[in-house]
């Protein structure tokens, strides 16, 4: 490492979250290495990390928490907090070990474990090769002299947000630098005189930033399903509007047929809970829509459902319920609108991948029920029984 600030930054890729680390990690190498296997391994030095990195990056940990006591063990067994569960580290260093955890390929694949299984090595997907090509060009070295071997080098550009975040770090005898941190310091020697009101403190300020935290992905997920709903509702209304008739009763019977269309239609709440309400649906002489889902469910409607593969609120909505293991909803869902179980995101995946990378058992037999595939590949070749770790 370069200096304090470089090994910040690289506490901050480790001990932040799966996501955060990995947008960090993707500009900076092209491997991961961690030594695992207890004792005095990453994980346990990882504390540490997050400490230095909270004293560059002021917002690393909880507001308020300056020795970020947030982040570590809770007690004598070795449980980690909240913030360290889910830290990039703590993520890669417990893959196919710990049962509830498990890293995404689409962001990390393991290459390499050595036989007892100290050291870990992740290759890093999707790696930004904009910041791969700037870091190898000479006219972006930083070297004390033209051709020096002592080049500490500098960031890419596809780092300058986070790095724009940063605060250098300086030690108490630092008095030339014209700059006062001196509350930060206050705070930080508060905290290490009495480390167990500090640790409450900042167990109590967690907590409360995963309620706000599961608070607002609430919200979020309320909006994108309730989209989902308006989104039907608009397309039925629009396929329900009578076609101009040249006498009364055509007009008459359409209007019969509208009536003897009525079906539930499935709305997905908050919480994840299915609930229904009586709507029209377009009858067999309506205009017909291409972005909605077919109703049908003959081969030919399957197979158009399936080989299309796109990013909606559908497979967003679908991938939700799959994650938190609602079954019966997801059941009542496919029960009136089959062929959303036949959906496919952009990558390729579907209920049936998201339900084995998930071990969602009950899932997958309601999926195999429907006849929905699992020996198909996705974008990157994956079988849905290849996502099982």
């Amino acid at each position: 490492t370069w200096n304090h600030e470089h090994i910040a930054l690289l506490g901050k890729c480790l001990t932040t979250d799966l996501q955060g680390g990995y947008e960090i990690a993707r500009h900076l190498a092209d491997y991961v290495l961690i030594w695992a296997g207890g004792g005095g391994d990453d994980l346990a030095k990882s504390p540490h990390l997050a400490r230095i990195a909270n004293s560059v990056y002021r917002d690393h940990c909880p507001q308020g928490d300056p020795t970020c006591r947030a982040f570590g063990f809770v007690d004598r067994q070795g449980t980690a907090s909240p913030m360290m569960q889910r830290s990039l580290l703590y993520q890669l260093h417990g893959h196919q070990i710990r049962p509830d955890v498990s890293v995404s390929e689409d962001l990390f694949t393991l290459a390499y474990q050595s036989k007892y299984g100290k050291v870990r090595i992740y290759k890093i997907q999707n790696v930004d090769r904009n910041s791969k090509e700037w870091v190898q060009r000479p006219e972006n070295r930083v070297c004390d002299v033209p051709g020096s071997w002592f080049c500490p080098g500098q960031y890419p550009p596809g780092l300058s947000t986070i790095l724009g975040g940063k605060q250098d770090f300086a030690q108490l005898e630092d008095f030339n630098k014209g700059t006062n941190d001196e509350q930060y310091q206050k705070d930080y020697f508060d905290a290490l005189n009495d480390p167990h009101k500090a640790r409450n403190q900042a167990l109590q300020r967690e907590r409360a930033a995963a309620r706000l935290k599961e608070k607002q992905d609430n919200e979020q997920r309320k909006r994108t399903l309730n989209k989902i709903k308006t989104t039907d509702m608009e397309q039925q209304e629009a396929n329900n509007k009578p076609r101009r008739r040249s006498s009364s009763s055509g007009g008459e019977a359409a209007a019969s047929n509208n009536n003897n269309n009525k079906q539930e239609d499935v709305v997905i709440n908050p919480d994840g809970s299915v609930s229904s309400s009586a709507i029209n649906t377009p009858s067999d002489n309506q205009d017909d829509d291409a972005s909605h889902i077919p109703t049908s469910t003959d081969p030919s409607s399957i197979e158009a459902v399936y080989n299309s593969w796109r990013d909606t609120e559908q497979t967003t909505a679908l991938w939700t319920l799959i994650s938190s293991n609602h079954v019966e909803e997801l059941t009542e869902w496919f029960s009136i609108e089959p062929l959303v179980a036949f959906s496919r995101s952009q990558d390729g995946r579907g209920p049936m991948w998201w339900a084995y990378e998930m071990k969602r058992q009950e899932i997958i037999a309601v999926l195999k029920e429907m006849g929905v595939p699992e020996q198909d590949v996705d974008a990157n070749g994956n079988t849905p029984a290849s996502l099982v770790k």
